[in-house]
């Protein structure tokens, strides 16, 4: 009974991964560096920032004239010149609009945040994302 179990619960979390992945985006990420401040989101609030400092800008395409401030997305690195991926994924909260033009990557990560998925802090990587 306990081998069935472990199979059931096996083959829930394979589909939950799978689909995962059909309902993701694909798109780019870099990161970028302080000074942080002021934001499009929250101007000079340090409270705009979540614990761990894993918060994002968004590029043109996600932005959506601002309503894009306080969305949510969880990122896995996919791919990267010279195999910068760690493995996992990393929830970031979207605080600001990409301030370049134009935006290097679809979303712009904090230095931490992509720390978490990248071994190379000036790498451009192919993420997966979802909201």
């Amino acid at each position: 009974m306990a081998k069935l179990v472990r199979a059931i619960v096996f083959f829930l979390w394979t589909f939950i991964q799978v689909i995962t992945l059909v309902f993701g985006d694909i798109g780019t990420a870099s990161s970028y560096g302080p000074p942080y401040t002021p934001t499009k989101c929250g101007g000079n609030r340090q409270d705009q920032f979540p614990s761990g400092n894993l918060f994002a800008a968004v590029s043109e395409g996600l932005w959506d004239n601002g309503a894009a401030c306080g969305r949510r997305y969880r990122l896995r690195c996919l791919s990267g010149s010279n195999k910068p991926c760690k493995g996992g994924a990393v929830d970031v909260r979207v605080v600001d609009f990409c301030r370049r033009r134009p935006c290097p990557s679809t979303i712009l990560m904090s230095n931490d945040a992509f720390a978490t998925l990248s071994r190379s802090p000036h790498a451009k990587i192919n993420i997966e994302y979802i909201q």
